[in-house]
């Protein structure tokens, strides 16, 4: 509604355009003023990284790189053992749901799911239908 009105009022370019002179200007002013105000965090800036650079030389002279290589990828045979998929039963469903149905292979190997089980209306005792 608030917009068709506006579509149909008459647009003040000169308007428009004082008010995009007034921002402009204001930008420009905050800009010479940002040195006087702020400066002294271009200066905390460059003592941080003078900082930075020195803890990192320190650092590379007390631990030297080959301590801080990466170990070898372990090859995937030793660790995972992936055994042969039971037979794909004959049903109307085919694959779908075929594996839920062996104990061994579910996802859930620890317990079963319990999250959604309480309510909040249910503890303060409010009505469910709301």
């Amino acid at each position: 509604m608030a917009d068709s009105q506006r579509a149909a009022q008459p647009v003040n370019f000169v308007h428009q355009d004082e008010i995009w002179k007034a921002h402009l200007k204001a930008e420009k002013d905050s800009a010479k003023v940002w040195p006087n105000k702020w400066g002294f965090l271009t200066e905390a800036y460059k003592e941080y990284k003078r900082e930075s650079v020195k803890l990192k030389e320190g650092v590379k002279e007390k631990h030297p790189h080959h301590h801080l290589a990466a170990r070898p990828p372990t090859p995937p045979g030793e660790n995972i053992n992936v055994g042969p998929s039971p037979p794909v039963p004959q049903t109307s469903q085919a694959l779908i749901g075929w594996r839920s149905g062996q104990s061994h292979l579910q996802l859930e190997k620890y317990a079963t799911v319990r999250y959604g089980r309480r309510s909040f209306l249910k503890e303060v005792d409010w009505p469910l239908d709301l």
